[in-house]
């Protein structure tokens, strides 16, 4: 989608990256109504930012402004786009390579994309080790005298990111 420019001559005036702060909008929106995360947290920043992600890069009308409700086909097909299953981050990438090489050099949504898979990958939050479920019966006796420790660990930004959206699209 090209903006308006800014100038009325037709200069070069400030290209408004309207899709990608529409797409966010929506995904914001979805992730405070869903009431699954506080707006403050880096874990919703990633929730945001993968769900947004994801709306980007599928196939949303982009000469359109998006509608403050999805329709059920883009509902449904969020669920799948965002289940995880280990595929949603080699489809980002491939996506996202499709969309730059058809991209206007300097498109400022582009640029937005780029940017919040930049941080998604690059980020890592500290969370629980859902590989660390629970200890064994065995276990049980030499945790209560060492404490109550929850396994951590460090996780890139989408793989926590990524089951938030997953479930604000389900509440919606």
């Amino acid at each position: 989608m090209r903006p308006e420019d800014t100038d009325e001559a037709g200069g070069n005036g400030l290209r408004v990256p309207m899709t990608w702060l529409t797409t966010e909008y929506l995904a914001d929106e979805l992730l405070r109504t869903g009431d699954l995360m506080e707006p403050t947290t880096l874990e919703f920043r990633a929730g945001r930012d993968a769900l947004a992600l994801t709306m980007f890069l599928c196939e949303f009308p982009r000469d359109a402004p998006a509608p403050r409700a999805l329709p059920e086909p883009r509902v449904d097909e969020l669920r799948v786009l965002t289940a995880y299953e280990g595929t949603w981050r080699s489809w980002i990438c491939e996506r996202l390579a499709e969309s730059e090489r058809c991209a206007e050099p300097g498109d400022p949504d582009m640029a937005l994309a780029r940017s919040a898979w930049r941080w998604l990958e690059e980020t890592e939050l500290l969370a629980a080790d859902l590989d660390a479920i629970g200890p064994g019966p065995w276990e049980a006796a030499a945790d209560a005298a060492g404490g109550d420790q929850e396994a951590r660990v460090w996780t890139p930004a989408w793989q926590l990111g990524l089951p938030l959206g997953h479930l604000a699209v389900h509440l919606c």
